[in-house]
């Protein structure tokens, strides 16, 4: 009787316990490592998380899948998307690019808390997507421009959108669309949905471009110059153009009519 190799043998063991391992494992280091897009402009103190390292970021810094950008009180910062979409990441707020696959136009954030805006590029394939995620739900777009906060002390989400359509659902699944001009909000294990969309009032339009431009500080009066770059003021004055700043008042927030609710006096948004 003749006795197998030993190499055959190793060999073998080789082989089954390649199988064995799922292809999660050999698939994560690839993803994380690969580009995304980089840093356009950056209001210190902003730090990028990959790999169990922290990088200060600062202007041409690389963001790669899977990285977790940070930034600290009065800190924001502005990532340029390979695809050419533009994320405004406001101060005190953690956001992860999960996904950012240019060619297949496929795109993943997860908004942990804080503030966030996107100018997101036109999905021309049919498989395409660009999802924003947070702890309360999810806000997906089609070539939009739109604003995501989501405060995790009180597990709201609240989104506005600048331009195009949202799709914003809670984690159940129930979905509204919200219009150029108008907001919603959804609450973490509310399972009746989003808000039905309100129309936006003109200073919470202007305070979410404002809290997320990291072309100036926080708190620093005379946004209007600043927010020129992201358009807002000229959204804004066609707002006006078509009622939208006409006879409205925060009272017209749909927060404001629950129980409890005390509107954020910069906002108008509940918490």
């Amino acid at each position: 009787m003749k006795t197998k190799s030993p190499y055959a043998f190793g060999l073998a063991l080789l082989l089954s316990i390649l199988i064995a391992i799922p292809a999660d494992v050999w698939a994560a280091p690839q993803a994380a490592g690969q580009r995304a897009g980089e840093v356009s402009r950056v209001i210190p103190a902003v730090s990028i998380a990959r790999s169990g390292k922290t990088i200060t970021a600062s202007a041409k810094t690389a963001i790669d899948w899977q990285d977790l950008v940070n930034t600290q009180v009065n800190a924001r910062a502005r990532i340029a998307l390979d695809d050419g979409s533009v994320l405004n990441v406001g101060s005190e707020s953690s956001m992860k690019v999960v996904k950012h696959d240019a060619g297949a136009q496929q795109t993943e954030l997860e908004l942990t808390y804080g503030k966030l805006r996107t100018q997101a590029q036109k999905i021309a394939k049919p498989d395409g997507k660009f999802e924003v995620r947070t702890p309360a739900g999810v806000a997906g777009v089609v070539g939009t421009d739109f604003f995501v906060a989501f405060d995790n002390t009180t597990g709201t989400m609240n989104v506005v959108t600048f331009e195009g359509l949202v799709k914003v659902c809670n984690l159940a699944g129930v979905c509204v669309l919200v219009k150029a001009g108008q907001m919603t909000s959804v609450r973490s294990g509310d399972n009746s949905g989003p808000l039905p969309p309100q129309q936006a009032t003109l200073d919470l339009l202007v305070a979410s471009g404002k809290d997320t431009d990291p072309g100036m500080p926080a708190g620093v009066a005379g946004a209007g110059a600043h927010l020129g770059v992201w358009g807002t003021v000229g959204i804004v004055a066609g707002a006006v153009g078509v009622g939208l700043g006409v006879g409205l008042t925060r009272s017209g927030n749909p927060r404001n009519t629950q129980k409890g609710c005390v509107p954020n006096p910069a906002t108008g948004l509940c918490p």
